[in-house]
C-alpha cells in the first residue's frame, strides 16, 4: 500500500488510525522513506531511519490494538512543503484497566511532488495527567 496524502492533516489521521489499529503497514506507509527521519515514543529513545522506526513499532504492535486517542490543543504551522503540528495525545487503554494517559507530541510532514505528504519527525513525551488540561508541564531543561 502507498498512499498520496493531499494534507498533512490526513497524513496524520492515518499515523494515530494506524497506532489505535496496530497495523505495521498503515503506519510505515505514512512515513517518508528517508534516513534522516525520526521517532521518540513517550519516554522511550531516539529512532532513526526507516529500519529502525519500523522495528519500534513492530514491537509496539506485537500486543495488538490496545490504544485509542483523542487529540487536544491542536496547533499548526503549515506551509507548501513542511506542515508542524503540535498536539495533546490523550491516551486511553483498551483493555488492562490503566488509566488514561496523556503527552504531548510534535508531529513533522514534509510534502513531495510524487507521494504527497509524508512523516518526517515524531516526537511525544508524557504529561502529568493533572497538566494535561492547563498545558505543558515545568521546563525540564
Amino acid at each position: 500500500m502507498i498512499s498520496n496524502f493531499a494534507t498533512a492533516e490526513e497524513a496524520q489521521q492515518a499515523f494515530y488510525q494506524a497506532i489505535e489499529r496496530a497495523d505495521l503497514a498503515q503506519m510505515m506507509d505514512v512515513w517518508a522513506e528517508d534516513d534522516d527521519i525520526v521517532c521518540i515514543h513517550p519516554g522511550g529513545p531516539r529512532h532513526t531511519g526507516i529500519d529502525e522506526i519500523r522495528e519500534s513499532w513492530r514491537r509496539i504492535f506485537t500486543r495488538g490494538p490496545e490504544l485509542k486517542f483523542k487529540l487536544l490543543a491542536e496547533r499548526s504551522v503549515p506551509g507548501r512543503m513542511l506542515s508542524v503540528h503540535s498536539v495533546v495525545e490523550r491516551i486511553a487503554y483498551v483493555r488492562g484497566g490503566f488509566p488514561p494517559a496523556s503527552a504531548i507530541a510534535t508531529n513533522i510532514f514534509v510534502r513531495s511532488d510524487d507521494r504527497g505528504w509524508k512523516m518526517l519527525v515524531h516526537h511525544a513525551s508524557p504529561i502529568p495527567d493533572e497538566q494535561a488540561s492547563e498545558g505543558p508541564p515545568s521546563v525540564l531543561h
